[in-house]
């Protein structure tokens, strides 16, 4: 009887709907935190307590000595769109150069804090050098991408005497947008990226940044972003993230850049024609926008000790796209 029991359970349960093809399914992802809880870095991430404005807050890093050191330290400052961990291939390389590495996420972005109150380049210039105080690095050369350029623009002229070299890598801001951009308000802003499907920031990364890379490169920055939107603290996330693109629009940097006398370097993509805000401008400006290889080039040449190095075919993420060049640039520059 037992056996006939047994034979029968068998049958029941291979017949059952559940068990060859849903055990295979794999569970629902978790949501990310909204400080990134659940996405990896490459390196250990610390925190720096702050005050922002009043309100207390909290700024990961990551801090990656080089086992052969020169003695020098270069800070990565990062783009709107993507997490410090993008760096990954340029702490590696910059270590193998003999550099400590120090790789901030910016309060409102990454593993950091997302404030109540509005993001501003001043603060996250002085968040930045606090980084440095709390680390004490007396000085440091600047790495910088995307926003983080127009950040480094303005750590640079607040702070000349901490900062050896600005290495500018196709950053925004070399334009102001409000000359061609009319404002919109924020709640209009928070609606639109709302709706913004996983799909259809794939196709906005790959348009807005003439990207170069495999489908499957473009997908932990899709998910850095969209496996926010399940958890509980995703309307915090993304008042922070449309403040940065206020902040972007409101606090140009372009008329300071020319006054900058560090020694900089443009790197730009030939491809890359990024510009915020474009589709919201008037269709006769649209086109005028984003000529950011040529802006920068016209940029250096108003500059006391800069230049610019286009490299062709790239776009937006060009120490993704061309590493082996990006290497040469930096590192030949750096080491002057």
């Amino acid at each position: 009887m037992n056996r006939i029991l047994s034979a029968a359970l068998a049958v029941a349960l291979l017949a059952s709907p559940f068990t060859p093809t849903r055990a295979a399914e794999a569970p629902p992802r978790e949501p990310y935190g909204i400080a990134l809880e659940g996405f990896a870095y490459p390196y250990p991430v610390h925190q720096l307590p702050l005050v922002n404005d009043g309100e207390q807050l909290s700024m990961a890093y990551m801090d990656v000595a080089a086992a052969q050191p020169n003695g020098r330290t270069v800070v990565l400052l990062h783009g709107r769109n993507f997490p410090s961990s993008y760096w990954a291939p340029v702490i590696k390389m910059l270590n193998e150069a003999g550099f400590r590495v120090v790789v901030p996420d910016q309060i409102g972005f990454g593993k950091s804090s997302k404030p109540q109150g509005e993001l501003h380049f001043d603060n996250l210039a002085r968040n930045t050098i606090a980084l440095l105080d709390h680390l004490k690095i007396d000085k440091a050369e600047i790495v910088a991408h995307s926003l983080g350029g127009m950040l480094g623009v303005r750590i640079a002229r607040a702070y000349p005497d901490r900062i050896a070299h600005l290495v500018l890598t196709a950053p925004i801001g070399l334009e102001d947008y409000r000359l061609f951009v009319p404002p919109t308000p924020t709640e209009k802003m928070i609606e639109t990226e709302d709706k913004l499907t996983a799909e259809g920031y794939r196709k906005q990364l790959q348009t807005n940044y003439a990207i170069k890379l495999p489908a499957e490169a473009i997908t932990p920055f899709i998910d850095a972003r969209f496996n926010i939107k399940g958890s509980p603290d995703y309307p915090r996330w993304l008042r922070a993230f449309v403040s940065s693109g206020q902040m972007i629009y409101r606090e140009p940097v372009a008329h300071e850049i020319p006054l900058i006398a560090l020694p900089t370097l443009f790197i730009m993509g030939a491809d890359d024609h990024n510009a915020p805000g474009r589709p919201l401008a008037p269709e006769a400006l649209r086109a005028k926008m984003g000529q950011n290889a040529e802006l920068a080039k016209a940029l250096a040449a108003k500059m006391p000790n800069a230049r610019a190095e286009v490299i062709p075919n790239t776009g937006h993420l060009v120490f993704l796209e061309a590493p082996e060049r990006y290497k040469e640039v930096v590192l030949g520059f750096l080491g002057r």
